[in-house]
């Protein structure tokens, strides 16, 4: 059964709150720098960059489930991959982790994949 536009918006709504949460949810006082709780996590060793491969990948399935083509899934999978690298190298993989915002990238590849498919797709 196809899916509504409504529940794929309530999917991309969902999508931009965890990936928000993950990489932006918190801002330093009296600077435009933002993090979330995978910088947060990653300063745990070992186990932080671990953790926060749970919900990275879960946005992954949630974009495969939304019909992403494999040139997306592959882009939003390197994304991950990256983070989990240089995230697991201590002190430059937590500034990484500050800067490079993978989760909100791949929900900016996303939502734009998604926008394309629904201009392009003939109206009712």
């Amino acid at each position: 059964m196809p899916r509504s536009s409504r529940d794929t918006q309530r999917d991309l709504e969902e999508i931009d709150r965890l990936s928000a949460l993950l990489d932006s949810k918190f801002r330093i006082p009296g600077t435009r720098l933002r993090f979330g709780w995978d910088s947060i996590l990653g300063l745990v060793p070992g186990v932080g960059d671990a953790i926060t491969l749970i919900p990275a990948g879960y946005l992954l399935v949630k974009g495969y489930r939304l019909g992403a083509r494999k040139r997306t899934m592959a882009r939003m999978a390197v994304n991950v991959g990256l983070d989990a690298t240089i995230g697991a190298i201590p002190v430059l993989g937590d500034l990484f982790d500050l800067v490079y915002k993978a989760n909100r990238r791949n929900f900016g590849l996303l939502r734009r994949e998604l926008e394309l498919r629904e201009a392009s797709s003939p109206a009712p």
